[in-house]
């Protein structure tokens, strides 16, 4: 046995970026700058939008989304139960109530066909989290939204690069957030973009990301700048950095070669897997492009002598690390206690939690490390099969 602990995840930073760092550190403009206007504009190219808004972190971006369009205390937004705290807790930022739905078994994405059910008179917003990378059925979340006159703000956290029926991810919605975090699939270490085909949708999130202040305020440390300024609201910090973007600009050249590279081994994976009673494999819906920024395997447990639990301790032991993605919303207990959920209100994402396991899956694997995982999955499934 390898005994090297594989971790779940490395990010991966390359010459590039440790030079772009320097060089942006030797400029002596470290805090929001030309660089971060380059990221952005680089971003909304890549994804086809006609704007992006950096900002410090995923959780910002949906943040500023919901200011954007509105979101008051008193509304409810429907927000799946399966995903990161994020999603839900920028809602209550405003006062305003979120709304949970049950998943898909199979993609774990939110369900539209309980959307409808969530729905009602206070409902302003729907917030559809394309989990691991897989675009949710935005056709079922569109109609919805449209019916009841609903805004949709993408959490596309996972979903770089991802496309839905020949569509980015980053074009569908009213407003599409993403992280770059440094598990995701490009990285900034923290950081997050919102993108937005809407102009006065994408100003309001720019003017809001740095205290409220006027237009271009970083502009007044420069030539052509003043050092006047006008708060015209009460805004926020969530503004990224120069350096942090300067990572950003690099990662972002390398988004293909990274998903490609995530694909191959989401490939192996699923062969190694396809003949395993106890293991199930993550599937691609027909007309996506699955970003794969995680691989989420469901292990059958009634074929197995062991838990799901057991099970990830079992690969710890064998040298590999593993995560869960997530822990329902629901099975929290902040919102067990502020709304009064329990587990048979979300019966689907509840079964779900109890079987599913994030194998490591990055561009920085080879394929021994793949190997390796692939070895530690069926020693556990062949030893405590039943």
């Amino acid at each position: 046995m390898n005994n090297d602990f594989l971790p779940f995840h490395k990010p991966d930073i390359g010459d590039a970026e440790i030079r772009a760092v320097v060089e942006t550190l030797h400029s002596g403009w470290l805090t929001t700058g030309r660089k971060v206007k380059t990221f952005e504009d680089d971003f909304a190219r890549y994804v086809g939008a006609k704007h992006a808004v950096a900002v410090n972190s995923g959780t910002a971006a949906l943040h500023l989304a919901l200011d954007a369009v509105d979101i008051k205390q008193g509304d409810e937004v429907v927000v799946p139960t399966m995903t990161f705290a994020a999603t839900a807790e920028v809602v209550l930022y405003f006062k305003a109530k979120p709304v949970l739905v049950d998943c898909q078994p199979d993609t774990f994405n939110l369900d539209p066909t309980k959307l409808e059910a969530a729905i009602n008179s206070k409902t302003k917003a729907i917030i559809p989290v394309h989990i691991a990378g897989q675009a949710c059925d935005m056709d079922g979340v569109l109609s919805i939204a449209r019916k009841y006159n609903l805004r949709v703000i993408e959490d596309a956290a996972h979903a770089l690069p991802a496309n839905y029926h020949g569509r980015a991810i980053g074009t569908i919605g009213d407003i599409t957030c993403f992280s770059f975090y440094a598990t995701k699939t490009i990285t900034t270490g923290e950081g997050g973009m919102a993108t937005t085909d809407n102009p006065e949708w994408a100003e309001r999130m720019r003017m809001m990301s740095l205290h409220g202040i006027s237009h271009d305020a970083w502009k007044r440390y420069t030539k052509e700048g003043s050092w006047y300024y006008e708060v015209i609201s009460a805004g926020f910090k969530y503004n990224l950095t120069d350096i942090a973007a300067a990572i950003g600009i690099e990662q972002l050249k390398k988004c293909k070669e990274f998903w490609e590279a995530r694909q191959r081994i989401a490939i192996m994976y699923q062969k190694a897997f396809s003949d395993l009673d106890a293991v199930r494999a993550p599937t691609c819906a027909k007309d996506v492009q699955h970003a794969w920024h995680l691989f989420i395997i469901q292990l059958n447990v009634e074929r197995l002598r062991i838990g799901r639990n057991e099970f990830i301790e079992g690969l710890r032991e064998r040298e590999v690390g593993t995560s869960v993605h997530f822990i329902p919303l629901h099975l929290h207990p902040y919102y067990r206690a502020a709304f009064g959920y329990r587990p048979a209100d979300f019966p689907v994402a509840s079964a779900v939690f109890e079987r599913i396991v994030s194998l490591p899956i990055y561009p920085k694997m080879t394929e021994a490390d793949v190997k390796k995982v692939i070895g530690a999955v069926r020693e556990l499934a062949s030893e405590y099969g039943r």
